[in-house]
């Protein structure tokens, strides 16, 4: 096995090939604190992409409900008993990855999910921790928290995936860093399936191949945003490029996020892919569970974006997820505007700080009726 570095885990770890960073890496930001649930996301993609025979029970985007939803069926908890202790110093992992932990033989420690994994698309759907039961009262703040996270491959920088395809039919693209499957290399082993820790690798049957989410990289080399991106009600996404921690650059979004304000996590960094899609984690959720999912640095996050009505770079920013349709790769705050760029410094759009405030009287004098907020 080869050593390469996982700057989210604060070391070099082993890895089934030498590290081999693309030009660029296609990269996100989800915002948890904005998902409102309605899985239009979940539709879009289906839609566009998972119509078709043997793809029924494909979901390549998909939303949970946290702390007791999952699809596949309890696809984190299963990996993080096989995983064992996980333990962290003040940036480092000091336990082992995936990779560390497989036993002789295999490549990584992974599990296979039944038919049956996938039959609950929705279980734990508003479940709440601490719920409230018999319409008993309750205080605020209250105990009971649960929080929506919305899920699609990770295009790892270290693929579990990859490491694990006997045909090297899954392979990660130079220009973007997006993971596809070759479809004619393929065999159906379903290897990637169970070393894939997010479980974003599903079976056809009726093709015999594995398919996953390409990042819509048909749209991506346009200059567009994913569909579940595009169509998100909530605006919670923000699609762009990430550099390593030493090349970071302040006007790139995903950087600034991700580096500079640290405000944005991966999930479950101690699994040891280096994932590329980022969450700026729930403020309300507690902190000893997002701690797991997220890495040390989650307290500090909630608190930087807590603080964000008065760092107006931060909050002009964060006013760009859902915004636009194209990919964000450069912006800038001047004065009270918040201006998103293109790969070739094109100004894309621009957004205000703020948005005014309009104040409609009770009763329209011209129209002589009375406005009134019922249902």
């Amino acid at each position: 096995m080869a050593r390469v570095l996982n700057w989210q885990i604060g070391r070099s770890m082993s890895y089934w090939y030498p590290e081999n960073r693309p030009k660029r890496q296609f990269a996100a930001v989800f915002d948890i604190n904005k998902c409102i649930a309605c899985q239009t996301c979940t539709l879009a993609c289906k839609t566009t992409w998972t119509s078709g025979k043997g793809q029924e029970y494909m979901l390549w985007n998909n939303v949970e409900t946290k702390p007791y939803g999952f699809y596949p069926l309890a696809w984190d908890l299963k990996l993080l008993k096989m995983l064992g202790p996980q333990e962290w110093g003040r940036d480092e992992y000091l336990g082992r990855t995936i990779f560390e932990a497989a036993e002789a033989g295999e490549r990584v420690v992974g599990w296979m999910p039944e038919p049956r994994d996938y039959a609950y698309p929705n279980v734990g759907e508003d479940d709440c921790a601490g719920r409230v039961d018999r319409g008993a009262a309750m205080q605020v703040p209250h105990p009971s928290w649960f929080f929506y996270l919305a899920r699609i491959c990770n295009h790892c920088t270290y693929p579990a995936c990859l490491a694990s395809c006997p045909r090297g039919a899954t392979y990660k693209r130079q220009e973007d860093g997006i993971v596809l499957v070759d479809q004619k290399r393929c065999r159906g082993y379903r290897e990637c399936t169970k070393a894939c820790p997010y479980k974003k690798v599903f079976y056809n049957p009726m093709t015999g191949t594995s398919e996953k989410c390409i990042a819509c990289f048909p749209k991506i080399e346009q200059g567009l945003q994913p569909q579940c991106f595009v169509n998100c009600i909530g605006k919670i996404r923000l699609a762009g490029w990430i550099s390593t921690p030493d090349k970071a650059q302040a006007d790139n979004p995903i950087d600034y996020l991700v580096h500079v304000k640290r405000v944005a996590l991966p999930l479950f960094p101690q699994f040891g892919l280096e994932p590329n899609i980022y969450y700026i984690p729930p403020v309300h959720a507690p902190a000893t569970f997002l701690r797991q999912m997220f890495g040390p640095r989650v307290e500090a996050a909630i608190r930087t974006y807590r603080a964000a009505p008065e760092d107006l770079d931060l909050a002009g920013l964060l006013g760009l997820f859902g915004s636009t349709d194209r990919v964000v790769s450069r912006w800038a705050r001047k004065d009270d505007w918040v201006l998103a760029a293109d790969d070739h410094g094109k100004e894309i759009l621009r957004v205000p700080l703020r948005e005014p405030v309009y104040v409609r009287e009770a009763f329209d004098a011209q129209y002589q009726v009375a406005r009134v907020n019922c249902p």
